[in-house]
């Protein structure tokens, strides 16, 4: 599966009454296709997979492969506990998604022969391709990777955690199993500010949460990344992305929060975020048009 550009994440809207507004989903994702992002990921960690039954992830999902119209991947996320994980991934299949994020299983902890065998289970039960999530209680080893990686199914690898040198033995590993097919992503949040590090062990791809609230700084940083213009790349981390950096850490949570805000002040009535994360307060979100306004600016 091959993905060329910005991997968007869109965010899951609510209405007034805390339901799914369809129009407001298909919306946001057409809006954003016109800036061309490499793959669309609903249903994922922007888009409070967290907070979304079995029904309303497939719900999610069917109206983005719909929207997307096959213009780009769709890569639907799926998790959880293992019968939740393997539902999804048949409603994701039969909405016609191209391939599944596998987030980490539900709390409990694992080996990593449980790890792997998670992972295959969900693999095993639909025709899709699988991309695996290493974060949280789901950190897989680099002979675990390897291992994965000899299944054709098994397509990507994304990195929540952000250890550089096992990440670079896990790019060694799959290459030495000759799987040129096979992507890798940087999945840390606000990646931007990590992603010259990572493209120098062999991950040029990464998401963008930023994309889905302020997709042309987003993909301004991204021109500069590619072209490998470092006095504008630094002058955009400077002037959006560390100021971003800097209100995100502030709460938990505030990596979707504040996606959700800034698409709220840009006229997109995305709705809040469900428990257990919280909005910003006016205060915050205040600096955040400040902060929105700085990355225009740049342009």
């Amino acid at each position: 599966m091959n993905f060329d550009g910005i991997l968007f994440f869109p965010v899951t809207p609510f209405d007034a009454d805390g339901r799914i507004d369809d129009d407001v989903l298909r919306r946001h994702i057409h809006d954003t296709l016109a800036h061309s992002p490499g793959g669309v990921f609903p249903a994922c960690g922007t888009g409070e997979f967290h907070a979304l039954s079995e029904g309303e992830a497939a719900h999610v999902v069917r109206i983005a492969t719909e929207t997307v119209a096959g213009r780009v991947p769709v890569v639907a996320g799926t998790g959880g506990p293992l019968g939740h994980a393997t539902a999804l991934a048949r409603a994701a299949s039969d909405a016609g998604a191209d391939a599944l994020l596998v987030l980490p299983p539900y709390l409990v902890g694992g080996p990593q022969a449980g790890l792997v065998a998670y992972v295959e289970a969900v693999a095993a039960a639909s025709d899709l391709p699988v991309v695996i999530y290493h974060r949280g209680n789901a950190q897989y080893s680099v002979e675990s990777v390897r291992r994965l990686a000899q299944n054709p199914k098994v397509v990507g690898f994304k990195d929540g955690v952000g250890d550089i040198g096992v990440a670079q033995q896990i790019v060694r590993a799959v290459a030495a199993e000759g799987r040129e097919d096979f992507a890798f992503f940087n999945g840390l949040l606000t990646a931007e500010l990590t992603q010259g590090a990572y493209r120098g062990i062999g991950i040029p791809l990464y998401s963008s949460a930023a994309f889905a609230m302020i997709p042309e700084v987003a993909n301004a940083y991204y021109r500069a990344y590619v072209a490998g213009d470092e006095v504008r790349r630094g002058a955009l981390l400077d002037g959006f992305y560390s100021p971003l950096v800097t209100l995100r850490d502030e709460t938990p949570g505030f990596g979707v929060s504040l996606i959700k805000a800034g698409l709220r002040l840009g006229g997109l009535p995305v709705g809040s975020v469900r428990a257990p994360l919280v909005d910003p307060t006016p205060a915050q979100q205040a600096r955040l048009a400040q902060i929105l306004e700085a990355g225009r600016a740049l342009l």
